[in-house]
Parts: C-alpha cells; structure tokens; sequence
C-alpha cells in the first residue's frame, strides 16, 4: 500500500497542475501553499518509503498535514471563486483517497 499512496500523491500533483494555475493568476500566495503542500505529500511519502519504522511512520504522519493542507488550499480556492467546485472534485478525491491510505498506514 506504501508504494500504492506514493503513485496517487503524484497523481494528485498532475491533477492540481491546472488549477495552481488559475489560483496564480489571482493570488499568487495561495498558489505557491497549494503546490508546495501537494508536493510535500509526495515526497514526505517517497522519504517514509526508505526509512525506519519509527521515520517512516513520521513521514507518513507529515504528509497526511500537508495532504490537509492542500485540500484546505483546494477549498479556499473555491471560496474565493477562482474556480468552481466541480472543478476541484478530481483533485479533492484523490486527496481524500490518500489521506484513508495514509491513515491505514500509520496505524500499523
């Protein structure tokens, strides 16, 4: 399941690609937050991957924040209306998705 959540957190980046864009055209703050969130999660569940139990299990807790994060990010891009939530439903799946996978993993 480790390498499984690890395949969906960078599907999540490739999903949030179009609308880091958009959220950038009007604040670019909240576009740099969303994009380095949803990287973190990626590479906090790559860094858990190689490491010791009691690291692993760390980095697994560090990207469940940021995947919290991003979908925080996510909603407040609708909030401020700079898409549509339909057009954030992709993106908020997948985070969804790994943050269960996540919380299987760190309750091992």
């Amino acid at each position: 399941m480790a390498f499984h959540v690890e395949e969906c957190a960078v599907e999540l980046n490739t999903v949030l690609q179009p609308l880091v864009l958009c959220v950038q055209r009007r604040d670019r703050a909240l576009a740099d937050q969303l994009s380095r969130a949803a990287a973190s999660v990626a590479l906090n569940i790559a860094e858990a991957n190689g490491s010791d139990p009691g690291n692993r299990r760390a980095r697994f807790f560090t990207a469940s924040g940021s995947a919290r994060e991003t979908r925080t990010a996510l909603r407040l891009g609708v909030a401020r209306r700079y898409y549509v939530e339909e057009d954030a439903t992709a993106a908020l799946a997948l985070v969804d998705r790994v943050l269960a996978m996540l919380w299987r993993l760190t309750r091992k």
